[in-house]
């Protein structure tokens, strides 16, 4: 898997330069701001990057980004949202500026290193905004502590394998994205020479047998968004709507002209989605 991903990063950013559309290409997102809190806080055994922004006393946000990614992608989000909302971000286990002590990747030891790190910042309840991995922690925990949710924001997330779609394995876009991330590991990791180690453990996670996904989230009581991109590279759009109709009272919604990478494709409208939802709850 890794050879494979790391053969279409090189195509990816190649083609990435002659795109038109949104979706064909993945800018580099902007600097983050400057943030109100930053450290490295102790949990489960790993050293885990934290920032908070903003200082309003509201409901936090807690943004989670995807695989093989880091909190700094959230930047063009981050700087909108924390005028008027304390922005929670980390870097998940083993990526970015966070250790990993030597565990397998699983969504439910990330779902626990977030639950534990929300703990030790004496955070009681977040809106969750989850993208890829991201959603799938949010999903997590919404079966297994739900009280700590008080909405889900779930982008391009998947209950079930069959919700991948495998051509993902040989996309361009996504090789970039790829290409992308082992630049920024190389800059951030504790372990900068660790990234094939580091996707090939990821990739074990990606890809585990979710064979009862969709039957496990029909208990999810948070208020909950299944967030769709129009060209996802990775996830199936019957698969988004099979969550959205397996998780009681859950919404739908498709953002168009853009992939798997919204949020760095489209930041404003991204942002503009996120508010709208957290404006309806």
């Amino acid at each position: 898997m890794f050879k494979i991903l790391t053969t279409i990063a090189t195509i990816g950013f190649a083609s990435s330069a002659f795109a038109e559309d949104a979706w064909m290409s993945i800018p580099v997102p902007p600097a983050m701001p400057d943030a109100a809190e930053a450290g490295q806080a102790d949990v489960n055994g790993i050293s885990m990057y934290y920032a908070t922004y903003g200082n309003a006393d509201d409901t936090p946000i807690l943004l989670i980004h995807g695989g093989l990614a880091h909190a700094d992608i959230w930047a063009g989000q981050v700087a909108d949202l924390s005028t008027d909302y304390r922005v929670i971000v980390a870097d998940t286990r083993g990526h970015g500026r966070s250790t990993n002590d030597g565990s397998a990747y699983s969504i439910e030891l990330l779902a626990t290193d977030y639950l534990s790190l929300l703990d030790s910042l004496n955070v009681e309840e977040v809106h969750l905004v989850g993208w890829s991995d991201g959603a799938n922690i949010g999903y997590e925990i919404s079966k297994t502590a739900p009280d700590r949710l008080a909405s889900h924001f779930g982008h391009a997330g998947n209950v079930t394998l069959a919700g991948v779609d495998p051509a993902v394995e040989t996309n361009e876009v996504f090789g970039g994205y790829v290409g992308m991330m082992a630049g920024d590991y190389a800059k951030m990791s504790p372990t900068p020479d660790g990234f094939e180690a580091f996707v090939g453990g990821i990739s074990e996670m990606w890809f585990s047998d979710k064979a009862d996904g969709l039957k496990l989230i029909e208990t999810i009581t948070v208020p909950t968004l299944v967030v769709q991109s129009e060209y996802d590279e990775a996830i199936l759009a019957e698969h988004s709507a099979a969550i959205a109709e397996a998780i009681p009272g859950a919404t739908l919604l498709t953002l168009e002209d853009v992939s798997h990478f919204a949020m760095f494709q489209n930041p404003a409208t991204y942002t503009a989605a996120i508010r709208d939802w957290l404006n309806a709850q």
